[in-house]
Protein backbone atom coordinates (compact mmCIF):
# COMPACT_ATOMS: atom_id res chain seq x y z
CA UNK A 1 0.00 0.00 0.00
CA UNK A 2 1.45 3.47 -0.83
CA UNK A 3 2.68 5.71 2.01
CA UNK A 4 0.52 8.83 0.54
CA UNK A 5 -2.60 9.23 1.02
CA UNK A 6 -4.55 11.62 -1.56
CA UNK A 7 -5.10 10.68 -5.44
CA UNK A 8 -1.82 13.18 -6.06
CA UNK A 9 -2.31 11.80 -9.97
CA UNK A 10 -6.09 12.46 -10.39
CA UNK A 11 -6.84 13.15 -13.78
CA UNK A 12 -3.65 12.76 -15.68
CA UNK A 13 -2.37 10.06 -18.31
CA UNK A 14 0.66 8.10 -17.84
CA UNK A 15 2.36 5.72 -20.54
CA UNK A 16 4.49 3.07 -18.76
CA UNK A 17 7.11 0.45 -21.30
CA UNK A 18 7.91 -2.45 -19.44
CA UNK A 19 4.14 -2.15 -17.69
CA UNK A 20 3.11 -5.77 -17.83
CA UNK A 21 5.32 -6.96 -14.86
CA UNK A 22 7.76 -6.40 -12.19
CA UNK A 23 8.82 -2.44 -11.46
CA UNK A 24 6.88 -1.33 -14.37
CA UNK A 25 3.51 -3.00 -13.43
CA UNK A 26 3.77 -1.47 -9.99
CA UNK A 27 4.41 1.35 -11.13
CA UNK A 28 1.44 1.72 -13.38
CA UNK A 29 -1.02 0.03 -10.22
CA UNK A 30 0.59 3.07 -8.19
CA UNK A 31 -0.43 5.45 -10.48
CA UNK A 32 -3.74 3.85 -11.04
CA UNK A 33 -4.46 3.91 -7.26
CA UNK A 34 -3.61 7.68 -7.04
CA UNK A 35 -6.18 8.19 -9.89
CA UNK A 36 -4.26 7.96 -12.87
CA UNK A 37 -5.63 6.65 -16.16
CA UNK A 38 -2.72 3.83 -17.66
CA UNK A 39 -1.53 2.57 -20.76
CA UNK A 40 0.45 -0.42 -20.57
CA UNK A 41 2.94 -0.79 -22.80
CA UNK A 42 5.25 -3.94 -23.61
CA UNK A 43 5.80 -6.97 -26.10
CA UNK A 44 3.48 -9.45 -24.91
CA UNK A 45 -0.27 -8.67 -25.05
CA UNK A 46 -1.04 -11.36 -22.89
CA UNK A 47 0.80 -10.28 -19.78
CA UNK A 48 -0.44 -6.53 -20.71
CA UNK A 49 -3.69 -7.71 -20.16
CA UNK A 50 -3.81 -9.89 -17.38
CA UNK A 51 -2.19 -6.38 -15.39
CA UNK A 52 -4.66 -4.51 -16.73
CA UNK A 53 -7.84 -6.44 -15.92
CA UNK A 54 -5.97 -6.65 -12.36
CA UNK A 55 -5.62 -2.53 -12.41
CA UNK A 56 -9.23 -2.58 -13.57
CA UNK A 57 -10.67 -5.25 -10.68
CA UNK A 58 -9.54 -2.53 -8.48
CA UNK A 59 -10.79 0.15 -9.50
CA UNK A 60 -8.43 1.49 -11.87
CA UNK A 61 -8.13 2.81 -15.60
CA UNK A 62 -6.10 1.02 -17.52
CA UNK A 63 -5.34 0.30 -21.32
CA UNK A 64 -2.87 -1.92 -23.20
CA UNK A 65 -0.97 -1.41 -26.66
CA UNK A 66 1.32 -4.52 -27.35
CA UNK A 67 4.50 -3.06 -29.03
CA UNK A 68 8.26 -3.35 -29.06
CA UNK A 69 10.49 -0.11 -27.58
CA UNK A 70 12.87 -0.67 -30.45
CA UNK A 71 10.44 0.30 -33.04
CA UNK A 72 10.18 3.49 -33.53
CA UNK A 73 7.15 3.65 -35.46
CA UNK A 74 5.42 1.15 -33.29
CA UNK A 75 6.22 3.38 -30.11
CA UNK A 76 4.59 6.69 -32.32
CA UNK A 77 1.77 4.13 -32.47
CA UNK A 78 1.29 3.33 -28.77
CA UNK A 79 1.80 7.64 -27.92
CA UNK A 80 -1.05 7.87 -30.57
CA UNK A 81 -3.28 5.23 -29.18
CA UNK A 82 -2.70 6.45 -25.42
CA UNK A 83 -3.45 9.84 -27.00
CA UNK A 84 -6.84 8.45 -28.53
CA UNK A 85 -7.92 6.54 -25.63
CA UNK A 86 -6.99 9.32 -22.85
CA UNK A 87 -6.58 12.54 -23.96
CA UNK A 88 -3.63 14.25 -23.22
CA UNK A 89 -0.53 13.00 -21.51
CA UNK A 90 1.45 13.66 -18.45
CA UNK A 91 3.36 11.19 -17.21
CA UNK A 92 6.47 8.60 -19.05
CA UNK A 93 7.85 5.80 -17.54
CA UNK A 94 10.62 4.24 -19.72
CA UNK A 95 10.51 0.87 -18.36
CA UNK A 96 11.19 -1.65 -20.48
CA UNK A 97 14.42 -3.40 -20.29
CA UNK A 98 16.48 -6.36 -20.81
CA UNK A 99 18.94 -8.44 -18.75
CA UNK A 100 21.56 -11.21 -18.62
CA UNK A 101 24.34 -12.49 -16.43
CA UNK A 102 27.48 -12.69 -19.48
CA UNK A 103 31.18 -11.83 -18.98
CA UNK A 104 32.18 -9.61 -22.16
CA UNK A 105 34.20 -12.89 -23.73
CA UNK A 106 31.32 -14.72 -23.32
CA UNK A 107 28.43 -12.53 -25.11
CA UNK A 108 27.65 -12.35 -28.99
CA UNK A 109 27.97 -9.17 -30.98
CA UNK A 110 23.90 -9.40 -30.95
CA UNK A 111 23.44 -10.06 -27.50
CA UNK A 112 25.41 -6.94 -26.46
CA UNK A 113 23.09 -4.97 -29.30
CA UNK A 114 19.92 -6.52 -27.73
CA UNK A 115 20.50 -5.24 -24.40
CA UNK A 116 21.68 -1.72 -25.74
CA UNK A 117 18.87 -1.72 -28.20
CA UNK A 118 15.97 -2.39 -25.59
CA UNK A 119 17.44 -0.01 -22.98
CA UNK A 120 19.06 2.76 -24.53
CA UNK A 121 17.41 2.57 -27.75
CA UNK A 122 14.10 2.08 -26.22
CA UNK A 123 14.05 5.05 -24.17
CA UNK A 124 14.47 7.25 -26.44
CA UNK A 125 12.09 5.85 -28.71
CA UNK A 126 9.50 6.35 -25.77
CA UNK A 127 11.14 10.13 -25.42
CA UNK A 128 11.10 11.50 -28.78
CA UNK A 129 7.52 9.50 -29.78
CA UNK A 130 5.84 11.46 -26.87
CA UNK A 131 7.59 14.60 -26.67
CA UNK A 132 4.89 16.13 -28.85
CA UNK A 133 2.25 14.99 -26.63
CA UNK A 134 3.75 15.88 -22.84
CA UNK A 135 5.21 19.43 -24.41
CA UNK A 136 3.17 21.51 -21.45
CA UNK A 137 4.15 22.58 -17.46
CA UNK A 138 3.87 19.81 -15.33
CA UNK A 139 4.87 16.51 -17.86
CA UNK A 140 7.21 13.93 -16.16
CA UNK A 141 9.67 11.39 -18.24
CA UNK A 142 10.92 8.69 -15.35
CA UNK A 143 13.44 6.27 -17.07
CA UNK A 144 14.49 3.31 -14.86
CA UNK A 145 18.55 2.81 -14.65
CA UNK A 146 20.80 1.09 -12.77
CA UNK A 147 24.09 1.65 -10.35
CA UNK A 148 25.92 -0.76 -13.07
CA UNK A 149 26.11 2.82 -15.37
CA UNK A 150 28.57 3.92 -12.66
CA UNK A 151 30.20 0.80 -10.85
CA UNK A 152 30.61 -1.03 -13.10
CA UNK A 153 30.31 -4.71 -12.48
CA UNK A 154 31.42 -8.05 -13.73
CA UNK A 155 29.15 -9.86 -15.92
CA UNK A 156 27.01 -6.55 -16.86
CA UNK A 157 29.03 -4.52 -19.23
CA UNK A 158 26.05 -4.60 -21.62
CA UNK A 159 23.50 -3.40 -18.95
CA UNK A 160 25.80 -0.97 -17.93
CA UNK A 161 26.83 1.07 -21.12
CA UNK A 162 23.11 1.38 -21.54
CA UNK A 163 22.27 2.53 -18.24
CA UNK A 164 24.96 4.65 -18.38
CA UNK A 165 23.78 6.17 -22.17
CA UNK A 166 20.29 6.18 -20.28
CA UNK A 167 21.90 8.37 -17.14
CA UNK A 168 23.11 11.58 -19.99
CA UNK A 169 20.70 11.08 -22.46
CA UNK A 170 17.85 12.17 -19.48
CA UNK A 171 19.94 14.62 -18.58
CA UNK A 172 20.11 15.98 -21.57
CA UNK A 173 16.58 15.89 -22.32
CA UNK A 174 16.13 17.65 -19.04
CA UNK A 175 18.20 20.70 -20.33
CA UNK A 176 16.43 20.53 -23.73
CA UNK A 177 12.96 19.82 -22.54
CA UNK A 178 12.86 22.32 -19.36
CA UNK A 179 11.84 24.93 -21.28
CA UNK A 180 8.63 23.64 -22.28
CA UNK A 181 7.99 22.72 -18.63
CA UNK A 182 8.35 18.93 -18.67
CA UNK A 183 10.76 17.43 -15.76
CA UNK A 184 12.79 14.39 -16.80
CA UNK A 185 14.15 11.94 -13.92
CA UNK A 186 16.16 8.39 -13.61
CA UNK A 187 15.47 5.42 -10.78
CA UNK A 188 18.25 3.72 -9.91
CA UNK A 189 16.90 0.83 -8.13
CA UNK A 190 18.95 -1.78 -6.07
CA UNK A 191 18.44 -5.72 -5.82
CA UNK A 192 14.58 -5.76 -5.69
CA UNK A 193 12.51 -8.35 -4.47
CA UNK A 194 10.19 -10.59 -6.65
CA UNK A 195 11.43 -9.57 -10.11
CA UNK A 196 12.88 -11.13 -13.09
CA UNK A 197 16.05 -9.07 -12.79
CA UNK A 198 17.09 -10.84 -9.24
CA UNK A 199 16.11 -14.18 -10.13
CA UNK A 200 18.67 -13.69 -12.99
CA UNK A 201 21.23 -12.29 -10.78
CA UNK A 202 20.15 -13.73 -7.77
CA UNK A 203 19.03 -17.10 -8.13
CA UNK A 204 20.07 -18.99 -5.45
CA UNK A 205 19.72 -18.22 -1.37
CA UNK A 206 23.26 -18.07 -1.10
CA UNK A 207 23.39 -15.91 -4.10
CA UNK A 208 20.66 -13.76 -2.01
CA UNK A 209 22.45 -13.83 0.96
CA UNK A 210 25.88 -12.76 -0.95
CA UNK A 211 24.02 -9.86 -2.31
CA UNK A 212 21.74 -8.45 1.13
CA UNK A 213 25.71 -8.58 3.36
CA UNK A 214 26.10 -5.99 0.47
CA UNK A 215 23.66 -3.96 1.19
CA UNK A 216 23.91 -1.60 3.85
CA UNK A 217 20.16 -1.97 5.11
CA UNK A 218 20.93 -5.89 4.90
CA UNK A 219 17.50 -6.42 2.73
CA UNK A 220 15.86 -6.51 -0.83
CA UNK A 221 14.18 -3.15 -1.34
CA UNK A 222 10.29 -3.65 -2.83
CA UNK A 223 8.34 -2.60 -5.59
CA UNK A 224 6.46 -0.86 -3.91
CA UNK A 225 8.99 1.39 -2.76
CA UNK A 226 10.52 2.17 -6.03
CA UNK A 227 6.55 3.07 -7.15
CA UNK A 228 6.57 5.60 -4.16
CA UNK A 229 9.35 6.96 -5.51
CA UNK A 230 7.93 7.35 -8.82
CA UNK A 231 4.78 8.55 -7.79
CA UNK A 232 6.82 11.15 -6.01
CA UNK A 233 8.35 12.68 -8.80
CA UNK A 234 5.61 12.60 -11.09
CA UNK A 235 3.86 14.76 -8.65
CA UNK A 236 3.48 18.51 -7.81
CA UNK A 237 5.58 17.96 -5.07
CA UNK A 238 8.32 17.22 -7.28
CA UNK A 239 7.48 20.47 -9.11
CA UNK A 240 11.36 21.84 -9.19
CA UNK A 241 13.10 18.64 -9.27
CA UNK A 242 14.79 17.81 -12.83
CA UNK A 243 17.35 16.22 -14.28
CA UNK A 244 18.74 14.03 -11.42
CA UNK A 245 19.38 10.23 -10.54
CA UNK A 246 17.62 9.52 -7.60
CA UNK A 247 18.89 5.65 -5.93
CA UNK A 248 16.42 3.74 -4.38
CA UNK A 249 19.08 0.46 -3.50
CA UNK A 250 19.37 0.53 0.25
CA UNK A 251 22.88 1.87 0.22
CA UNK A 252 24.15 -0.49 -2.29
CA UNK A 253 26.30 1.41 -4.45
CA UNK A 254 28.17 2.75 -1.88
CA UNK A 255 29.55 -0.50 -0.87
CA UNK A 256 31.03 -2.97 -3.15
CA UNK A 257 30.23 -4.00 -6.33
CA UNK A 258 27.38 -6.64 -6.24
CA UNK A 259 28.69 -9.49 -4.45
CA UNK A 260 26.10 -12.10 -6.91
CA UNK A 261 28.51 -11.22 -10.20
CA UNK A 262 32.27 -11.07 -8.53
CA UNK A 263 34.42 -13.59 -9.87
Amino acid sequence: MSIFRDHLLQGKTALVTGGGSGIGQRMAERFAEHGARVMLVGRKQEKLDAAAAAMCSRGGVAATHAVDVRDYAGMEGAVKSTRDRFGEIDIVVCGAAGNFPAPVLGMSANGFKAVVDIDLLGTFNTCRAAYEHVRKPGASVIAISASFAFQPTAMQAHVGAAKAGIDVLIKTLAIEWGPSGVRCNCITPGPTDDTEGMRRLAPTDEARRRTERGVPLRRFGTKDELADLALFLCSDAAAYITGGVYLCDGGMSLARPAAWLEQ
